[in-house]
């Protein structure tokens, strides 16, 4: 694979955490990468944390590299693109983290003479695990990559957790599978917990009990490629204490309501645009 010099325009959590994936990964080295940060305070923190180099002009870092990771809130996007359109580059990639910006609107928002009609630009949807090495990410692309150019960007995302492709028009139900989930997710594990802890456990022993549950369960369904049905079928025995256990929770309505949080997330997602 090429080569690529790597440009951040902030680099909070999730662009730490993507800094971090390509170093820890060896995708990138630390001459590799340039940050761009609001603060000299930051800047220093960046530079003591990954070693890499950091600057506090926004064109600089889009000018120096060959992939522009656009890892900002939403709303500050339109500060930043008259700082560094002119900086770009028709054959330059641009990969924006911003939620609900479509690959129209970073493209409509870059455009200059130089680049017009030419830009390379993909949408990512990570989640919030990418700070521990283990997000899901959603990409899309515009018409403009090439297989290989494409695959350089999936490596980025995929050095700090898994990465599809999905088509833009799946974005809003990313939103409510893999980028709201986690909140739904964390409710199971306080709720397990809480269980645990009304029958004589201690809390934070019932946190670990519940998240490494979790974790595995997880792990098992990635792992082992079975339906998550056969693997519950699996500790189900005749008669005895899980099947008492599904059986409640599909009395109170559990599949179907994991399915209406997950909905709501994606219409609230549908009606933002």
């Amino acid at each position: 694979m090429r080569k690529y010099k790597y440009g951040f325009i902030g680099a909070g959590n999730m662009g730490g955490a993507m800094i971090g994936g390509l170093l820890k990964s060896g995708l990138a080295g630390k001459d590799d990468i340039i940050a761009s940060v609001h603060t000299t305070e930051s800047k220093r923190r960046i530079e003591e944390e990954f070693g890499i180099a950091s600057t506090i002009s926004n064109s600089e870092a889009a000018g120096q590299s060959d992939i522009l990771i656009l890892a900002v809130k939403p709303a500050q996007l339109s500060a930043v693109f008259p700082e560094i359109s002119g900086d770009l580059e028709p054959d330059q990639i641009v990969v924006s983290v911003a939620a609900g910006k479509s690959l129209s609107d970073i493209d409509t928002g870059l455009v200059s003479v130089k680049v017009a009609g030419q830009l390379k630009v993909a949408r990512v949807m990570p989640n919030t695990p990418a700070l521990v090495g283990e997000a899901m990410s959603a990409v899309s692309f515009n018409d403009r990559f090439s297989e290989k150019e494409k695959e350089a960007v999936m490596a980025i995302f995929r050095s700090f957790g898994k990465a599809e492709e999905v088509p833009e028009s799946m974005m809003d139900v990313v939103t409510g599978v893999s980028g709201s989930s986690p909140a739904f997710i964390y409710m199971l594990i306080e709720a397990m917990a809480d269980e645990a802890v009304l029958h004589g456990m201690p809390r934070k022993q019932a946190y670990t009990f519940a998240a490494q549950s979790v974790l595995g369960s997880a792990k098992m369904v990635l792992e082992t490629g079975k339906h998550p049905g056969a693997l519950k079928d699996d500790v189900c025995s005749p008669g005895g204490t899980t099947i008492e256990g599904v059986a409640a929770l599909e009395a109170a309505g559990f599949r179907n309501a994991i399915m209406e949080g997950i909905g709501a997330a994606i219409e609230k997602s549908e009606s933002m645009e």
